[in-house]
């Protein structure tokens, strides 16, 4: 396997990549880039205002970043095992549920409750870019 195939070979569930799914990968990596910046790099300042704690955002911050390198392989990649495209879609999702989740559970001011809010509603458009870009692939010779 190599970036330009991330795909058991000969795998009826191996597709080529559309447009539509190769910009919602790299919409996904950009987006995912810039809050794990931003997290990383002024945790500290992030956290006061928030109200989530440095830990936590370091800790998402520094998962994010080898969630971009992911992201930018399969944006790269000629064929793809589809699976794997679905971890991406249901991963997305299961993040945008957790900060819904923490947005309604941590006692938070607001502006870290609109934090999160946002996060989940950019997670899920990019989850449902990403399923539409799936949609239009075509299957791997």
């Amino acid at each position: 396997m190599t970036t330009q195939t991330l795909a058991h070979r000969g795998s009826a569930a191996s597709i080529v990549p559309s447009r539509t799914l190769v910009t919602a990968l790299r919409a996904d990596a950009a987006v995912s880039g810039a809050a794990a910046l931003l997290q990383l790099l002024a945790s500290g300042s992030v956290a006061a205002i928030t109200g989530l704690g440095a830990p936590l955002l370091l800790g998402s911050g520094a998962f994010l970043v080898a969630y971009v390198a992911l992201l930018l392989v399969l944006a790269a990649a000629r064929s793809v095992w589809r699976p794997l495209l679905w971890l991406v879609i249901g991963g997305n999702t299961a993040w945008a549920m957790g900060c819904l989740v923490l947005a309604e559970t941590m006692a938070l001011p607001w502006l870290g409750i609109a934090y999160l809010v946002a996060q989940a509603a950019a997670v899920l458009a990019l989850a449902a870019w990403q399923a539409l870009g799936l949609r239009r692939s075509a299957a791997a010779q």
